[in-house]
């Protein structure tokens, strides 16, 4: 399983633990793992990746597919606690000009 997720009521918001890799062979299932959430609840949502060690471009793939998603809800992506050598790959991609990213202090 690459992701927990919990709908925060209160804050109409998305809570989502990454854990592990996102890569070319589980990008599918975290797709339509967010992509299901999405539909249960049009909100923020909240990528906490303190567990997450790597990424490559088919998992940014992925979460450019579910921010185009959230985006017709206008709503946001925030990625929280980003071990620096993978918010390099954001900046280095641009994506951090896309996403509310929040890095960790490791």
């Amino acid at each position: 399983m690459l992701l927990d997720a919990n709908y925060n009521e209160s804050e109409d918001k998305w809570d989502v633990q990454l854990y592990g890799e996102v890569d070319i062979y589980n990008a599918d299932s975290l797709k339509s793992e967010l992509h299901s959430l999405i539909d249960e609840k049009k909100a923020d949502i909240y990528l906490d990746c303190t567990n997450l060690k790597y990424i490559d471009s088919t998992g940014l793939g992925v979460l450019v597919s579910a921010l185009k998603k959230v985006k017709e809800a206008e709503r946001k992506i925030h990625i929280i606690n980003l071990k620096p050598y993978i918010a390099k790959i954001f900046t280095l991609t641009g994506l951090d000009k896309i996403f509310v990213i929040e890095v960790s202090e490791e």
